[in-house]
């Protein structure tokens, strides 16, 4: 699947700012080492303009984008300098009812020199899971990661993430990677999710052995009827949303140090609360996870479309009414 101008900006910045190295990111990423260096030497060469085709010299004048919509783009794109200009150009719709494009926001914003990098990777859906799900509560990806908390030693997060909307169920910091976490874990998922026995989803996890043992597979089974899938070994795309979660949250969060549990704690809940209910996934048609978990997706794609309707409508009717002024 062919990857956008977005796509391969935010891929250049997780690879050169991961932990574990360039050549074991592009495996787990799947990508080829000989790719990602024509995406990276572009990028050194002409910089983030080099993955956008020019303006269009022949667009009609009357869609040109008035002065003061250009400077609601750079206000909006002041107060929130870390979204890209994706984020931004949905967040004008939404919150400002404007249409702007996102290559109009990136050409508006690069012409003032105020183009920040990407914060988020998107991969392809060729890198993720081979069955697609198609409603909430289909299948939930579970997984853990880790964090050094000085004068504590090792903690570790455990996360259920809703596979069709990408909305963070539950997380938890435990002191282990046990049976005993991840029942702890689902059982506080399920229950915020408000399912009954019989109505859980299917579980996606690792080949980790808290998740492989016979134990945790009678517990799920028993209690909520849930039944495992587990991802290929050595295969980590296979939970690849998560996955990606994870990591994305690490290059935010793992921006400071922290020197205890209650710490961390504080910084995930603020973290988990923006990208469930503020970041807009371009997978999701570029909404937030809540908006998809909670049923408001088909309105806001509607009151999208309206905006956008109108916003033609009245640049057009601004420049004919201009043209006969000038007569």
């Amino acid at each position: 699947m062919r990857l956008s101008a977005h796509e391969k900006l935010e891929i250049i910045q997780i690879v050169t700012q991961s932990e574990i190295g360039v050549n074991r990111t592009l495996k787990e990423l799947g990508l080829a080492k000989s790719t990602f260096y024509n995406w990276y030497h572009l990028f050194l060469e002409k910089g983030e303009a080099g993955f956008f085709s020019s303006p269009n010299s022949t667009r009609r004048q009357w869609n040109s984008i008035p002065e003061e919509e250009k400077n609601l783009v750079v206000e909006v794109a002041l107060e929130h300098s870390e979204l890209s200009s994706r984020e931004l150009a949905h967040k004008i719709t939404d919150e400002q009812g404007v249409f702007i494009s996102e290559s109009s926001v990136y050409r508006i914003l690069k012409k003032r020199c105020l183009i920040t990098a990407p914060s988020h990777i998107l991969l392809s859906a060729a890198n993720e899971f081979k069955d697609k799900t198609n409603f909430v509560h289909e299948m939930w990806q579970t997984d853990f990661t880790y964090f050094k908390i000085i004068g504590w030693g090792w903690y570790y997060l455990s996360t259920v993430l809703d596979d069709f909307s990408r909305y963070i169920v539950h997380w938890e910091l435990c002191k282990n990677m046990k049976v005993n976490d991840v029942k702890r874990t689902v059982d506080a998922a399920v229950t915020k999710a408000g399912l009954k026995k019989g109505q859980a989803p299917k579980l996606l996890s690792d080949n980790g052995s808290c998740y492989v043992a016979s134990e945790i597979k009678t517990y799920l089974n028993d209690q909520y009827e849930m039944k495992q899938v587990h991802g290929r070994p050595a295969h980590p795309q296979t939970q690849g949303k998560i996955e990606r979660y994870h990591r994305t949250m690490k290059n935010v969060v793992k921006l400071h140090f922290y020197y205890s549990p209650e710490e961390l704690e504080k910084s995930l809940e603020e973290f988990v609360s923006r990208y469930n209910n503020e970041r807009y996934h371009e997978s999701l048609k570029n909404l937030t996870p809540a908006d998809v978990y909670y049923g408001r997706a088909d309105e806001i794609l509607k009151q999208r479309e309206i905006i956008k309707q109108k916003t033609m409508q009245k640049r057009k009717r601004n420049y004919y009414q201009q043209k006969m002024l000038a007569v």
